[in-house]
């Protein structure tokens, strides 16, 4: 039996320039969330299945388009960006870092701030 890889289509969508502007001021970094809409698999993590791709996170490391650069890499956001662009809502992504796999760190306090982040956003809707 031959197995066959087939990748799901990516799809890409701006995030709202209004929320943009009126959330992420210079405390922020901003970026490009890639969204993988999957965990461990999709994140480059293998977990007693191998990877379709282990060269994946090199791959979207080295990503570039019109000098834009992949800054944040999480699972949750993808369903909710497509389904804003489909239904006319604004979107934008804000996260923590929690994991920064390209170094091997993470933040193990970062609970103790993500409340601070949420009233952040929240202040500035």
């Amino acid at each position: 039996m031959v197995r066959q890889y087939v990748a799901p289509a990516p799809y890409v969508i701006d995030a709202s320039e209004e929320l943009i502007e009126r959330i992420a001021k210079d405390d922020m970094v901003r970026g490009v969330t890639i969204a993988a809409g999957g965990f461990f698999g999709p994140q480059g993590r293998e977990l007693r299945i191998p990877l379709a791709d282990p060269k994946q996170n090199d791959k979207i490391e080295a990503f570039e388009y019109k000098g834009f650069k992949i800054t944040n890499f999480e699972m949750e956001s993808s369903a909710l960006a497509g389904l804003s662009r489909l239904m006319g809502h604004k979107a934008m992504t804000v996260c923590m870092v929690i994991a920064n796999r390209l170094i091997k760190e993470a933040n193990t306090g970062y609970k103790n701030t993500i409340d601070i982040l949420v009233r952040t956003v929240l202040d500035r809707i």
